[in-house]
């Protein structure tokens, strides 16, 4: 369908004043937003962006993440008398992080993250996409935590008693038990990520909000744009929270097995 044709003849009418029919307004609005000039691309551009702040900041969420629960889960499990020093100070860095990135909100993370700390930096997305993976990695850890601290502490004394040292143990015995319990949080925390991108336009990232944002001000009407941005971020997450629930059902049937 060529589009086009009738919407240079309805534009052409409401230069000159003409009362179009809703639908007819409803089409020249629906074009102008995404269809004249191309503009579908420019939100298409933004998805990619956004997909891949999106894995970036994710990576470095749980990366950082497993690391912290994992120092923290190490250091509760010491037995009395047999406290390291070391692993202490590194729990209260750690203890620290958190309590700081889940105490303040993301959107004043993300200014101080891109004009602070590197507000001499031009990569807006990067910038955006660390101080995402930042704040994740603290919501990540304390997830993570509680599923490791889910798992019965027998399990950690059968892997000691098989002579696996104490990270072995975790990797074999105990963090594949506490995955399952933890799979539903972690899924939410990804979900909540990839809407937290959002924000990364607030600091001059190139993303989905950035571009919406920059056709309403071209057209002079940010309905449309800002409202089909919104069921574009809708579509994704409802395709992520099937892909969550089909994996959760897998690993069911597997227990079940």
């Amino acid at each position: 369908m060529n589009w086009q044709p009738l919407y240079e003849q309805l534009a052409e009418q409401l230069k000159a004043g003409a009362e179009l029919p809703f639908w007819q307004d409803f089409y020249v609005s629906i074009c102008k937003a995404f269809l004249v000039a191309d503009r579908w691309q420019l939100y298409l551009k933004g998805i990619a962006t956004t997909l891949q702040l999106t894995v970036i900041a994710l990576a470095i969420g749980v990366v950082l993440g497993m690391a912290v629960a994992v120092i923290r889960t190490a250091h509760d499990q010491q037995l009395p008398g047999r406290r390291n020093p070391i692993l202490g100070l590194i729990n209260v860095l750690c203890k620290v992080y958190t309590t700081v990135i889940r105490g303040t909100p993301m959107m004043v993370q993300l200014l101080i993250w891109g004009f602070v700390i590197f507000k001499s930096s031009r990569n807006y997305a990067m910038v955006g996409a660390l101080g995402l993976g930042i704040n994740s990695g603290a919501y990540v850890a304390e997830i993570v935590r509680g599923g490791l601290m889910s798992v019965d502490g027998g399990q950690m004394e059968a892997g000691r008693s098989l002579g696996l040292n104490y990270f072995d143990t975790m990797r074999f015995i105990v963090v594949p038990q506490a995955f399952k319990n933890i799979l539903p949080s972690l899924g939410n925390e990804f979900i909540t990520l990839f809407k937290d991108t959002s924000l990364v336009s607030a600091i001059g990232g190139a993303e989905l909000v950035y571009y919406a944002k920059g056709i309403g001000g071209k057209i002079y009407d940010y309905m449309y744009p800002y409202i089909g941005i919104a069921v574009m971020y809708l579509i994704f997450v409802l395709i992520l929270t099937w892909l969550q629930g089909k994996l959760e059902r897998r690993l069911r049937q597997s227990d079940r097995r």
